[in-house]
């Protein structure tokens, strides 16, 4: 028995979910099998601030087809290898977490094992020494992959910052070249069948849409998946503090970084997020703990550059959905959950979300087996990442105010006091967690008790002779590279003379 293909796919939102969604199902899904129609309101704003993402976005830019020049163009991105955290260990203390490992898996053994050896040998070397994308990303430099070829220091990566707007419009000029169909207009109520799948989304004009699926990417008003599918929201305020933030945009006035800067302040964290034509600055806090005109002045009065934009304040609540997914209604992005910004997840959950329900694409009955899988995969994936934002905040040492104590002493999942244990005590990791625990644990003082005592086997003078050449072929690797500057002047120097159509 042959089950209904979807014909008809409708995504009530836009902004950077609803395009990317969009973009996604354009891609994958030819014209003459799938309608995709995308409904928004130009009256309703975004969240978006300005994104700093990680380096998963490029896979999806080269699934669509994108030119890395065009797109650098078309947001206003620069470059990104990591992320730079100032006083989340101890005021004063700075540490880098790097996209990739630090130098390489030596017979089978983590290369922190080798920089925990050496310690105990009485070297005092960061560990970001060893990470060509701490290294060069401190120095404003930028490893182009050509060059990394050349060492034996290729396994880093890289990813952007951009104008979450102006990728949001870039994607709808994919999307719309591709058969999307955008209605102008706000969903005022749905329409369900008798077996409670979503028929129909009403807007406020009175006019009815009907599909087959619908993808709800309203945001944090979750317009389908809570108020017609009662999809309930997990609510994870108990381990991430931060309920408020507040974003202003500021003159870009000083040399080009290519990473985020987490700063942890006394209620929470600002963020510095560098494009090409601006900053992007925020203060994450938490509104029990500081009031929004402190907030507010606090930030203002660390901006680098002539404030362009007014603060705006945006509340939210982290946690999840406990179905991202009901029936024939996804929803994707905001209103499927919100996790702290500190890692730069957003548009990594939206992508994953979208790859996910390609992946299982179901027909029209959407049939429960697919549903199920599909909402255990988004559940373990927040559930993870959960768990490594929390680790930052729960491994500071500061004692400067009620908001630090309380994250130190705070209970934490079962899961993640049984991975930081063992880290502690072995510093043991899995590869299947999210991000570089080494480079978050050791930056925030938790080094582990003992390094891989394979490594005894070893003379010291090898070990040293061996980590004093990982540093040299860094230096010289670093000596021949761009600035951050310089590879962006490139692209977009590539991207005007391509002039490549989307």
């Amino acid at each position: 028995m042959q089950s209904t293909p979807i014909k008809h796919i409708v995504i009530v939102g836009g902004g950077t979910a609803g395009w990317m969604a969009a973009a996604a199902s354009a891609n994958r899904l030819p014209k003459a099998f799938c309608k995709i129609t995308l409904i928004e309101s130009d009256s309703i704003g975004t969240v978006g601030v300005g994104e700093s993402t990680i380096p998963h976005i490029r896979q999806f830019n080269q699934t669509l087809g994108i030119d890395e020049a065009t797109f650098i163009k078309a947001t206003n991105a620069t470059v990104k290898l990591g992320i730079k955290f100032d006083n989340w260990g101890e005021i004063g203390q700075s540490y880098f977490h790097p996209f990739g490992e630090y130098g390489e898996i030596t017979k089978g053994i983590e290369f922190h094992h080798y920089w925990l050896k050496e310690q105990a040998l009485g070297k005092c070397s960061s560990i970001a020494d060893y990470s060509i994308a701490a290294t060069s990303g401190l120095n404003g430099k930028f490893p182009v992959s050509t060059q990394a070829k050349q060492t034996q220091f290729s396994d880093y990566n890289y990813s952007y910052h951009i104008d979450a707007t102006s990728y949001a419009r870039f994607l709808r000029k994919y999307s719309e070249t591709r058969g999307v169909v955008r209605i102008e207009g706000k969903v005022s109520n749905a329409h369900k069948h008798q077996n409670g799948f979503l028929r129909s989304v009403e807007l406020e004009n009175g006019q009815t849409i009907e599909a087959d699926f619908f993808i709800d990417c309203s945001g944090f008003r979750a317009l389908l998946i809570e108020k017609q599918m009662h999809s309930k929201f997990i609510d994870w305020s108990e381990w991430l503090l931060t309920d408020s933030a507040v974003a202003v945009q500021c003159e870009r006035n000083i040399p080009l970084h290519p990473y985020t800067i987490a700063s942890a302040q006394s209620a929470g964290w600002q963020w510095q997020i560098p494009l090409q034509h601006r900053m992007g600055n925020g203060y994450a806090y938490s509104a029990k703990h500081i009031n929004d005109q402190q907030a507010t002045d606090q930030l203002m009065s660390s901006l680098t550059g002539k404030a362009t934009s007014e603060p705006r304040i945006i509340r939210y609540k982290p946690g999840r959905r406990e179905c991202s997914w009901v029936k024939n209604c996804l929803s994707i992005g905001l209103s499927s959950g919100f996790l702290e910004p500190l890692e730069s997840t957003s548009i990594y959950l939206i992508q994953q979300g979208i790859s996910k329900f390609l992946e299982l694409l179901p027909n029209k009955d959407c049939a429960q087996p697919i549903i199920d899988e599909y909402n255990q995969a988004l559940s373990h994936s927040y559930e993870v990442i959960r768990n490594f934002i929390i680790l930052h905040f729960h491994l500071n040492q500061r004692s400067d105010s009620e908001f630090w104590r309380y994250c130190q002493n705070m209970c934490i999942p079962e899961e993640l006091k049984n991975r930081l244990d063992l880290f502690a005590e072995s510093g043991r990791t899995d590869i299947s967690q999210f991000g570089v625990w080494p480079a978050v644990c050791i930056g925030q003082n938790l080094r582990p008790k003992y390094y891989d005592s394979r490594l005894d086997t070893f003379g010291n003078d090898e070990i040293l002779q061996y980590m004093q050449q990982t540093k040299s072929k860094i230096s010289h690797a670093l000596a021949n590279m761009p600035s951050a500057e310089e590879f962006i002047a490139d692209r977009l120097k590539i991207a005007q003379e391509a002039k490549v159509s989307i």
